[in-house]
């Protein structure tokens, strides 16, 4: 099953270390951010685990849930977040699932069929494709999507980054230049005629070229 922007992300129901979830229940009215890991003590993603507890707060203010997920039992996830809370400074404040099964790995085409029935005797290396992101909108079709090497650590300033723009251009119907944060100038789309964007930007505009509107940020 091959997963791309506007797809439904795939529902499952599975044990996390918050308990038994059925995820499209769980996001709820929510965006979410469905992050993976290839298999629990690596040391990447333990780096990585801490740093998205340190974030948690910033996505709370987004209506954004986050929940990690990696090819090992819950009762691993646990002595794990030991660890990353020790070597991190940050304890693991969101559900992380356990995928012992394979079958949420496979539902979101990190892992083929063939992949077998169980994590028992994988190794991280027979898992390497397990180090995706996904950003899923309220309505369960994913925004966004990209799988990092095992070797290279995420970027989840990017992720929340990413986010802002999501939630902004949904909204506004505008769209973001390269490098965008928020509070930089943005861009009315083509699509958008310049008599609809006198309707929403009555304040103007800059025309570069006809096709590149630059307009400052809506609140």
């Amino acid at each position: 099953m091959s997963l791309r922007i506007n797809s439904e992300a795939p529902n499952f129901t599975a044990e996390t270390t918050q308990g038994t979830i059925n995820f499209h229940d769980w996001i709820g009215s929510s965006f979410a951010i469905l992050f993976s890991h290839p298999k629990d003590f690596t040391p990447v993603c333990t780096t990585e685990l801490g740093y998205m507890a340190r974030l948690k707060p910033e996505f709370d203010k987004r209506n954004t849930k986050i929940i990690g997920l990696s090819v090992d039992p819950v009762g691993n996830h646990a002595k794990w977040a030991k660890d990353i809370e020790e070597t991190q400074g940050a304890a693991v404040n969101y559900p992380m699932i356990g995928d012992t099964d394979l079958k949420v790995a496979k539902l979101y085409d990190m892992l083929p069929e063939g992949a077998g029935s169980t994590a028992e005797g994988r190794t991280a290396a027979d898992n390497a494709t397990v180090r995706s992101v996904f950003i899923i909108g309220p309505d369960k079709k994913i925004k966004a999507t990209f799988t990092y090497p095992m070797s290279s650590g995420r970027n989840f300033d990017e992720v929340l980054r990413l986010l802002d723009s999501i939630q902004l251009t949904a909204k506004h119907t505008v769209a973001t230049p390269v490098n965008w944060r928020p509070g930089d100038d943005v861009i009315i789309p083509p699509a958008v005629s310049d008599d609809d964007a006198k309707k929403r930007f009555p304040a103007g505009w800059k025309t570069l070229k006809p096709y590149l509107r630059v307009v400052k940020q809506p609140t």
